[in-house]
């Protein structure tokens, strides 16, 4: 019997680009590396944006995506994935093939499809493949207030309050979803709840003070990379623990409750484990939020919404 090979948790994004650094790939990679893990990309477009907005966004080549997706999932070991910005439904369905075929390890899904602005950031024909296809395959979708009432129907209205929150969520989960974490961000309240919902019938509410900043660009992105880091690290310890354990384990099982296992029984995914990441990632957001309140990092700071500080937790000596 050998020892399980040493390595650290992968993480693998695939989303759009950001040269400003603050959201899309950019911020995954940054989330990434502040929780630990490894990070990996698959590049879906390039961006020209900047903390005023986007300017021009070149759509990648699926065929360059599918290739990007295989480079990394046939040579690594990947704990967990998250999406970002796909755009289009071939994009979408593309992400869904791989889903079946590949071992994406948790799958959290960010459904791109509302930017705060309130533009569209979705094909008009992309949203359903979103809704039937992709959000069942998904562990997790983190959609925020407008994004959730779009994932139910084109005439949903957003929530407006945590009542409506708690019934959306908990329709989507009806619709298919696994997990549900309803981001509250885009309220207006001096309080931010953040409603979870799982399959399993979990509920779990989170609750911060709303921090009153320009710069809250690339949030989403950078809580759902979070979530993906904080599951690849968990799925990861979980399995190497069980295979330092008993290193002749030939495969998982499955139990009854749908939960996948190694041969020797522990659990890769619990509800328990979900819930203890979201609450970490909302707790590293907030403090990444709070961080970079007063940063102005735009020559023209006037309307602009600068990024959130990524590094807040990690400590640097000049």
């Amino acid at each position: 019997m050998t020892a399980p090979a040493s390595r650290p948790p992968i993480a693998l994004s695939i989303a759009g680009t950001d040269p400003s650094g603050g959201a899309g790939i950019h911020a995954d990679l940054k989330a990434f590396c502040a929780r630990g893990v490894y990070g990996t990309t698959a590049i879906t477009a390039l961006v020209a944006q900047n903390t005023h907005g986007v300017s021009e966004v070149y759509g990648i080549d699926d065929a360059l995506v599918s290739s990007q997706l295989a480079s990394v999932l046939d040579d690594m070991p990947v704990d967990a994935t998250k999406t970002g910005m796909l755009a289009t439904r071939s994009l979408v369905e593309l992400v869904c093939r791989s889903a079946d075929e590949k071992d994406l390890g948790y799958f959290v899904v960010d459904p791109v499809m509302v930017a705060t602005s309130g533009h569209r950031l979705l094909d008009d024909d992309a949203v359903d493949s979103v809704r039937s296809q992709l959000m069942p395959r998904a562990d997790l979708i983190t959609p925020n207030l407008p994004e959730a009432a779009l994932l139910l129907s084109d005439t949903e209205p957003e929530a407006a309050s945590i009542e409506q929150m708690r019934d959306q969520a908990g329709r989507l989960i009806d619709r298919g979803a696994n997990g549900v974490l309803l981001k509250g961000g885009h309220g207006a309240d001096d309080e931010v709840v953040d409603v979870l919902a799982l399959a399993d019938g979990t509920t779990a509410e989170f609750t911060h003070t709303r921090i009153r900043t320009p710069n809250t660009h690339g949030t989403g992105c950078t809580l759902s990379a979070t979530i993906t880091a904080e599951m690849a690290a968990a799925r990861h310890g979980q399995a190497s623990m069980a295979s330092a354990a008993d290193t002749t384990a030939s495969g998982a099982e499955t139990t009854a409750s749908g939960a996948e296992t190694t041969a020797s029984g522990t659990e890769i995914t619990t509800s328990e484990t979900i819930t203890a990441a979201v609450e970490r990632s909302l707790d590293y957001l907030a403090r990444a939020l709070a961080s970079a309140a007063d940063w102005q990092l735009s020559l023209n700071p006037e309307g602009a919404h600068g990024p959130v500080d990524h590094l807040v937790d990690l400590t640097v000596t000049r």
